[in-house]
């Protein structure tokens, strides 16, 4: 499957991305499957890599409860958590986009994956251009800064204190956006 290019003023362009500030530039996107579903409301799933316990429980109870109520998740899906949510949400109806912190141009999707694209209910999203191959740190944290760009609201189920994402969702919250922490059980 060959992704599809979504720049600024494409009919598919997401809102969200043109609201920036005044050194903001709208990226170019990258996509994989219905990209009408950047037209609806999102909610951002981020959780650090070291997830305590007593959170994980919470943390897949909450997820299906998204997917019961077809709510419409967006995540890079990478940590081993966000996978986990990632596969309670497959099994239901729910709208669901993946972004990983790298470009499309090389993207094997996974079979898992293939009937939601057949669907039109997943979406891979990438704001980055063809030729970046790999993950690394500093990709994975302008993806989430881009999840978090296209998210009416964001959920955390556990940042690591002093980590990286916890210091990414003090900006957010510094910027003032919504952001629902997962409280410890």
């Amino acid at each position: 499957m060959k992704s599809e290019l979504v720049q600024p003023g494409s009919p598919t362009y997401p809102p969200a991305l043109l609201r920036g500030g005044p050194n903001w530039t709208p990226p170019v996107i990258h996509v994989l499957g219905n990209a009408a579903l950047l037209r609806q409301p999102l909610t951002a799933l981020f959780c650090s890599s070291g997830c305590p316990g007593q959170l994980i429980l919470q943390s897949f109870d909450l997820v299906a409860h998204f997917r019961d109520e077809e709510r419409a998740v967006i995540s890079g899906f990478h940590t081993p958590i966000e996978k986990e949510c990632l596969t309670i949400l497959l099994r239901g109806k729910s709208p669901i986009i993946i972004c990983p912190a790298r470009g499309l141009d090389r993207y094997q999707v996974p079979t898992a994956w293939k009937s939601g694209l057949d669907k039109g209910r997943l979406l891979v999203l990438s704001a980055f251009p063809p030729g970046v191959q790999r993950a690394t740190t500093a990709l994975a944290i302008r993806r989430n800064e881009f999840v978090a760009a296209l998210a009416s609201e964001i959920i955390v189920l556990h940042a690591t204190p002093g980590g990286r994402l916890e210091s990414l969702v003090r900006e957010f919250e510094r910027a003032g956006r919504l952001v629902t922490r997962l409280p410890p059980a």
